[in-house]
């Protein structure tokens, strides 16, 4: 076996996995609320489901008894954080940290989705 070189391996998109209790419940949610399209599925009845937007992607699992943590499962990057804000207000979404703007250049927020899974969103903004 050769030894490679880590600094010559590119890396690709990275896709988040989320545990869910009810796999068709956060399907309904995050194609609802956020506008992600169901691009694959696997099981009968379904356990695993993928999810995209534009450029994020994100691999459902689903397992009854999934519980919670209190740390932020992916960050999440988006072009008009105020937008989304918006709509997760109107959509009644859990906030857990409101929207601010952050020390490190990011104008962020924090929700929950319906299984209590805790999404970080940002969007970077210029410091003059």
């Amino acid at each position: 076996m050769t030894e490679t070189d880590i600094r010559k391996i590119t890396f690709g998109r990275a896709a988040p996995g989320l545990t869910v209790r009810d796999i068709q419940a956060a399907h309904a949610f995050y194609a609802g609320v956020l506008g992600f399209t169901k691009v694959f599925e696997n099981g009968n009845p379904v356990g695993f489901m993928v999810l995209k937007k534009d450029g994020a992607e994100i691999h459902l699992s689903q397992s009854r008894d999934h519980r919670p943590t209190t740390v932020n499962a992916f960050h999440m990057f988006v072009d008009d954080i105020d937008g989304l804000y918006a709509i997760c207000e109107a959509a009644k979404v859990r906030i857990i940290k409101s929207l601010q703007d952050k020390d490190y250049g990011q104008r962020a927020f924090v929700f929950a989705d319906p299984d209590g899974n805790r999404i970080d969103v940002g969007q970077s903004y210029s410091r003059a």
